[in-house]
């Protein structure tokens, strides 16, 4: 059964190559979904996948690459789309 999730991404997290991160993160996890900045310099992302695995991403997302400094992650439940494959930077 899969889950999704909608997360908004607050702090340094433009520049630092969080989005490619995070699309390395959730390849090895499994988690399909989409990332991109946002012009108020959050990040904002959508992801799918096993439970445990995008629990694990949005854990990761708490912390992000070693140059981000994440203030918070708004982190809001959705129905799943049944989502599978890629996770794209956008």
């Amino acid at each position: 059964m899969a889950v999704r999730a909608h997360l908004v991404i607050r702090g340094r997290v433009q520049g630092v190559w969080y989005r490619g991160s995070m699309e390395n993160e959730a390849e090895r996890l499994g988690v399909a979904g989409w990332v991109r900045n946002r012009p108020d310099g959050s990040v904002e992302a959508e992801v799918e996948g096993a439970p445990e695995a995008v629990d694990a991403l949005i854990a990761w997302a708490r912390r992000g690459p070693p140059a981000a400094r994440v203030t918070d992650v708004e982190v809001h439940r959705m129905d799943p789309h049944g989502e599978r494959g890629r996770f794209v930077v956008r």
